[in-house]
């Protein structure tokens, strides 16, 4: 498993959950002020940005607890993270940005994506290794 390769992953994934929770505070804001968008559309972005970001610094933290030997090294839980945050928050960033609200049903499946990776990483102190 490349470490480093999901460092700078992390990294830059967190880069661009911060980027996306200043462009809701700036540009959408302004868009809810303009009465071009609805409140609720911002509320949803800073949900997408937040779980983004939380995310991202779990994959960071995940790294680390591998690195040290707490973690087994397995990629599973990384690309569930990963796929989680692409299915959650890239949906709701979808949504906000076209208006289209039917992307809205991708999003649990992204919440679901977490859950099962947050058990699966529970688990892992008794689970036998991966082969």
């Amino acid at each position: 498993m490349n470490t480093t390769r999901h460092w700078g992953m992390g990294c830059i994934n967190i880069a661009i959950a911060i980027a996306c929770g200043a462009f809701g505070a700036h540009a959408l804001k302004a868009r809810v002020h303009s009465g071009t968008m609805p409140q609720a559309w911002l509320e949803v972005w800073h949900t997408a940005a937040q779980y983004h970001l939380w995310h991202g610094l779990a994959i960071l933290v995940i790294l680390l607890a591998m690195h040290t030997g707490l973690l087994r090294r397995h990629v599973t839980p990384l690309w569930g993270l990963w796929i989680g945050t692409a299915l959650f928050s890239g949906s709701l960033y979808a949504l906000v940005l076209s208006g289209v609200s039917g992307l809205g049903v991708i999003t649990p499946l992204g919440g679901t994506v977490w859950i099962l990776t947050w058990v699966y990483l529970g688990l892992m102190p008794w689970l036998p290794p991966a082969e």
